[in-house]
């Protein structure tokens, strides 16, 4: 039997073998079964954002977490409407990308990928153009790795009377996120993140009295994000094909979810992967793009070592080989690539990644002196030539 690689990305990531098994079955879209599951996916989704019976509706939409996230954009932000989009990574230029191409009015504000969205600076925007109707931020850049201060931000944004909108694609169920509480009006998120589905749908926590507002903005079909909640509150059906198979190893994730103790427990596992990375890269002589403060439990970038046989490619098929499958950079203004702690993988997986890769170096002709040790220390690395030996 062919042996699974591990997936060291953040998303698609690595399954429980229930959640493949889930998808082993055929099942109508228009079952009764089927639709069941649906609902309960609904509430099920309410209670992990602190939102059941608080005035949010929980739409799915078929395709990527990109596909919701335009669905948002698409179908809320009036004609007449501006959405500022706050960026510090590839996935907020993403969301201002989608803004643009459909000719919505759009600004934004750019601070570098290696520091975190400027709460103040966002701020003075909102104040500076009352023209601004909405506001989209990421939550957990997987450019870098890096949390933005969404909370904050929420605040401000109510305080100035603009709708918030955030991609939580890569940290929804893998932390704590109470949407009401922090402001979030819209909040999109996939099915093959943090709650360690398949892919094929995302979704979207959404603030009823908006949802229903945006009613006839819409500028798409497929993407009609009120229409599609009306579907599926009218009689529990998908307006286009749904992704069954993908629907029940959702909820198989999910019940897997509540069972590791939830989000809390989830997100203590994710926790403990990262600090087991981060020990282990550091011992290995990488360097952390972040600093460690900005860092998530959910991805991180590392640089390239300075060294003359380093070859990212090399060093990915190497890993692939041994099974172990990591992510290439998205950084714009450094080499790096990533790692990341998320999916059902567990402190002992990211010990054999970090062996992995030490033994790939080594095969590489790259060894590593260095000075300094302890936890929180600053170590001063260099990478060399490997001896004769290797």
């Amino acid at each position: 039997m062919r042996r699974e690689k591990l997936l060291f990305t953040p998303g698609p990531l690595s399954t429980s073998e229930s959640v493949k098994r889930a998808m082993m079955r055929d099942l109508g879209s228009r079952d009764g079964e089927f639709i069941e599951v649906v609902r309960n996916i609904r509430r099920r989704l309410l209670q992990i954002g602190g939102v059941e019976n608080r005035g949010y509706e929980a739409i799915l939409m078929q395709g990527s977490g990109t596909f919701a996230i335009e669905s948002v954009i698409s179908s809320v932000i009036p004609r007449d409407g501006k959405l500022l989009v706050l960026i510090n990574g590839a996935y907020g230029r993403r969301m201002a990308q989608i803004a643009k191409t459909l000719a919505i009015k759009t600004e934004t504000v750019v601070v570098p990928e290696s520091l975190p969205i400027d709460v103040c600076q966002a701020e003075a925007m909102l104040v500076r153009d009352p023209g601004i109707t909405h506001v989209g931020v990421i939550h957990c850049e997987t450019t870098t790795g890096m949390l933005n201060a969404v909370e904050a931000l929420g605040k401000v944004v109510r305080r100035l009377g603009r709708v918030f909108v955030v991609d939580a694609m890569s940290s929804f169920g893998g932390m704590p996120l109470p949407v009401a509480d922090w402001s979030i009006d819209f909040l999109i998120s996939s099915a093959n993140k943090c709650i360690q589905g398949v892919p094929g749908f995302g979704f979207v926590l959404a603030r009823r009295d908006l949802l229903m507002e945006s009613e006839g903005r819409t500028r798409s079909v497929s993407l009609d994000l009120i229409s599609q909640w009306k579907g599926l509150e009218a009689d529990g059906q998908f307006r286009f094909t749904p992704p069954t198979h993908a629907l029940l190893a959702f909820w198989q994730a999910l019940e897997e979810l509540q069972a590791e103790g939830g989000v809390a427990g989830r997100a203590a596992r994710y926790a403990t992967n990262k600090r087991v990375l981060s020990e282990g890269m550091g011992k290995l002589g990488f360097e952390s793009y972040l600093a460690p403060e900005h860092q998530s439990s959910i991805i991180t970038s590392f640089r390239y070592p300075k060294h003359p046989n380093f070859n990212f490619s090399q060093f990915y098929e190497r890993l692939s080989a041994r099974g172990f499958v990591i992510y290439p950079g998205k950084v714009s203004d450094a080499d790096c690539f990533r790692i990341g702690t998320i999916g059902h993988i567990f402190p002992k997986d990211i010990e054999a990644l970090v062996a992995a890769i030490g033994e790939t170096l080594r095969e590489m002709g790259i060894a590593q002196l260095q000075s300094g040790s302890g936890t929180g220390q600053k170590q001063e690395t260099r990478m060399t030539g490997a001896s004769s030996s290797n």
